[in-house]
């Protein structure tokens, strides 16, 4: 996984990713589902800025976006003294996230919820609008695969310990609930095959991960739209994934073009 996807490129990234999700599943789940886009919007107040993205402000396509405040100007000869400090009034903005849901054809029944999760739903306020979402699901007969490919912010609720890893798949069968099936991802390893569930007696169907990610790649180019330049985006890496990270980008840059 690449680290440097957890900054400023997040959000065009996540939608991409749930494109490519989408159209690998699409085969293999016809003709009796079909995998659709969803979209809902969370709110982020501004003054909390996403984490891996504190130096700059991200800007969302259907964000009403605010005339710049004015320079607020002395007024020393009408006898107004000027102001003691300035701090900043929290604002709240509607963040979009993008998710893939599989139904069935024939019914339109939501079969299996499959969310990537977002900063926003891995701090609060949206952390906590997405635990009770994630509750009110849990109590219907569909299933839940997350999708935590972000290391900062707070991890979905389990009871128990989770392994020592930064990036997580998390899977909700709704036969076997409470019990979820955790899926633990090191940095360096590629992203594992995971089960998408569907309706008994249907047998699961296999979501890439990797293949998802490199296609996203190939469709974008996002290594050419990374700041590789800059450390990556917190929180910091361990030594060993730091210089693993270093090496893989200076075999990136010493690879000649084609």
């Amino acid at each position: 996984m690449d680290p440097y996807l957890e900054g400023e490129m997040w959000q065009e990234f996540h939608e991409t990713l749930a494109g490519e999700i989408r159209a690998q599943l699409l085969p293999k789940l016809a003709p009796k589902y079909v995998a659709l886009l969803s979209k809902r919007y969370v709110i982020q107040h501004v003054s909390a800025p996403l984490m891996g993205v504190a130096a700059r402000r991200v800007i969302y396509p259907d964000v009403h976006v605010t005339q710049p405040p004015r320079i607020l100007e002395p007024a020393i000869e009408y006898g107004v003294p000027a102001p003691t400090v300035e701090l900043i009034s929290p604002l709240e903005e509607q963040v979009p996230v993008t998710g893939v849901e599989v139904r069935d054809v024939a019914n339109r029944t939501l079969v299996t919820v499959i969310e990537i999760l977002s900063p926003v739903n891995k701090q609060d306020p949206g952390a906590a609008e997405y635990h009770q979402r994630r509750l009110e699901l849990l109590k219907t007969r569909t299933h839940l695969l997350e999708i935590d490919l972000l290391r900062g912010g707070k991890r979905i609720m389990l009871v128990g310990e989770l392994p020592a890893a930064p990036y997580f798949v998390f899977l909700s069968r709704w036969q076997r609930r409470p019990v979820t099936e955790v899926y633990a991802i090191q940095l360096r390893q590629p992203l594992p095959r995971v089960p998408v569930p569907l309706l008994p007696p249907d047998p699961d169907i296999v979501l890439d991960l990797q293949a998802a990610i490199d296609a996203c790649f190939r469709l974008v180019g996002y290594e050419r739209l990374l700041s590789y330049d800059q450390p990556p985006p917190p929180p910091e890496l361990s030594p060993d994934d730091l210089a693993w990270v270093a090496e893989r980008l200076h075999h990136t840059v010493s690879q000649p073009a084609t």
